[in-house]
């Protein structure tokens, strides 16, 4: 609740500023903090490791995180209720229809399954794999690594093919991340896979929490907490499901089949918002 809280509050806050003062409206740089914070915690595990058990370790990552509060705090900008920019220009919101409302949620509904598999089992995965036992945390690290950069690139492509074009390339990427592991077995195709999937679920939560943002200037996280309902009530159902599937059948494979088959569904509900998208608008 704290976490979910202080993505929409901060996304919210940092969104509003970047409209009022006349810059682009992308939080890809914003977002790009996860990845880096992903990696730090890998590096972090790894180091500590030898010396503290999962306790300590969890306190120490604790103090970490209320030593980098102090500066994330003073620089977060502070909340400004006006509706109007800093040059004057009014700031309206322009909702979406509720059919394209439906279908962004269960799209982002999808993308909250597709990703939570990966993000908690990844490291179990990689740790079963042959010449991999106990390198899993060091995936968590390539993970963050090409997290980090891709949420600025999404934001590249987004502004060149556009918010829904960007989303279903992300998807459709996602899903062959997820895949790889299952396909093949190898360290490379672990690697690879968690290059793909680092490299495109934060680049999705950028995209959508941007897009539900611009719809209300005023009030970004109006809607950006809806999409986040969404998108949490898919990472409590799914890794659910996955553990009682991995426990019966001994491997985490039908996991990730059901991971990709929800990236695959929600990849139909993009193409579906796009064709929607292009009828309202010519309407």
């Amino acid at each position: 609740m704290s976490s979910a809280a202080g993505l929409l509050l901060g996304s919210g806050l940092i969104l509003n500023w970047l409209i009022r003062h006349g810059h682009r409206s992308e939080l890809g740089i914003h977002f790009s903090g996860i990845g880096l914070g992903i990696a730090f915690g890998a590096i972090a595990v790894e180091l500590m490791k030898q010396h503290f058990d999962w306790r300590e370790q969890w306190l120490v990552l604790t103090l970490i995180g209320a030593l980098i509060l102090i500066p994330a705090w003073a620089w977060l900008p502070p909340p400004d209720k006006t509706k109007f920019t800093r040059t004057g220009q009014a700031m309206i919101d322009a909702p979406p229809s509720p059919k394209f409302l439906r279908l962004l949620i269960a799209a982002y509904f999808c993308a909250g399954a597709g990703y939570v598999v990966s993000a908690t089992f990844i490291v179990a995965i990689v740790d079963q794999l042959p010449g991999l036992e106990g390198q899993g945390s060091w995936t968590f690290f390539v993970l963050g690594l090409a997290a980090a950069p891709a949420c600025i690139l999404w934001d590249l492509v987004a502004r060149k093919i556009g918010d829904i074009n960007a989303l279903l390339a992300a998807f459709v990427l996602q899903t062959v991340g997820i895949l790889l592991p299952v396909i093949d077995s190898s360290p490379t195709m672990a690697i690879m896979g968690a290059v793909l999937f680092g490299g495109t679920f934060i680049g999705i939560v950028s995209l959508v929490l941007t897009m539900a943002g611009r719809y209300y200037p005023t009030r970004p996280a109006k809607m950006m907490g809806k999409m986040t309902i969404s998108y949490g009530v898919a990472q409590i159902v799914t890794p659910a499901i996955t553990g009682i599937l991995a426990e019966s059948s001994g491997s985490y494979s039908d996991g990730l089949y059901l991971a990709a088959a929800m990236m695959a569904a929600g990849s139909v509900l993009i193409v579906r918002l796009k064709s929607l998208e292009r009828s309202e608008t010519a309407v």
